[in-house]
């Protein structure tokens, strides 16, 4: 893997525990990837005799070659989202990358399903909007689970981007609602076996947390057979790549 020197940019608290942020390539001045790829960082760690490596999927798509967006829970303890939680605006960043078998590799004339759950959106966002922003006739179709309303962000910008490209559609469902929230409720599982009637012609993309992944995967293998692409998220540790 290459080695990347980049200055922070851009912070933005997207909700109570997650953050964006955005790093500008310094050396070398830009970055090839697939989009949903990672980059590892190196997170001092004084009581251990080596750093940790901690990898973070790239949000943002392959077309912004000159900065990459990260996206990240801040978990109290965890090394990789302390490190990165206390970096602050021009601050220098050194990582590895790009790296990940967990990419997008269908063209863009067929239908992908994106599943996510918490910030397991990172690699999701980055494969919405390449294959947005690529000619095509195949539909994207994402379903989100997150807790509670306090727990929401991208909205805004998920409803711009199904106002401006027919063939995108998405649904948001909280676990955990208030007795206020009008939208979706319950777990992706059971959006996904109302909504997806055949896996024909269909390539999905899967990324969250394992009961989420196996559960799904079930769901549509029960439904026929279509490539099913898999990455396990952890809070602050290494993630597990299955395609």
């Amino acid at each position: 893997m290459q080695t990347f020197l980049a200055s922070v940019v851009r912070l933005r608290d997207l909700t109570h525990d997650v953050r964006e942020i955005e790093l500008h390539l310094d050396e070398p001045p830009d970055i090839a990837f697939a989009a949903g790829q990672f980059l590892s960082f190196q997170i001092p760690t004084p009581e251990l005799p080596h750093p940790l490596t901690r990898p973070y999927s790239i949000a943002s798509p392959p077309s912004l070659r000159s900065s990459v967006t990260l996206l990240f829970n801040f978990v109290p303890g965890g090394p990789g989202s302390s490190f990165l939680y206390a970096l602050q605006s021009g601050d220098a960043v050194q990582f590895k990358g790009p790296a990940g078998t967990f990419a997008l590799h269908d063209a863009p004339d067929r239908d992908l399903l994106l599943v996510a759950t918490g910030t397991g959106i990172a690699p999701l966002r980055s494969i919405l909007l390449t294959r947005l922003e690529q000619p095509g006739d195949g539909r994207v179709r994402l379903v989100w689970g997150l807790r509670s309303e306090r727990d929401l962000y991208y909205q805004d910008e998920l409803r711009a981007l199904a106002g401006q490209h027919q063939r995108f559609s998405y649904v948001t469902t909280l676990s955990q609602p208030s007795d206020q929230w009008t939208g979706e409720t319950g777990r992706v599982q059971r959006i996904v076996e109302e909504r997806v009637e055949s896996a024909d012609g269909l390539s999905v993309y899967l990324c969250g947390n394992s009961g989420m992944i196996k559960a799904v995967t079930d769901i549509i293998r029960h439904k026929g057979v279509c490539p099913i692409h898999r990455e396990q998220y952890y809070r602050d540790r290494e993630p597990t790549l299955e395609v």
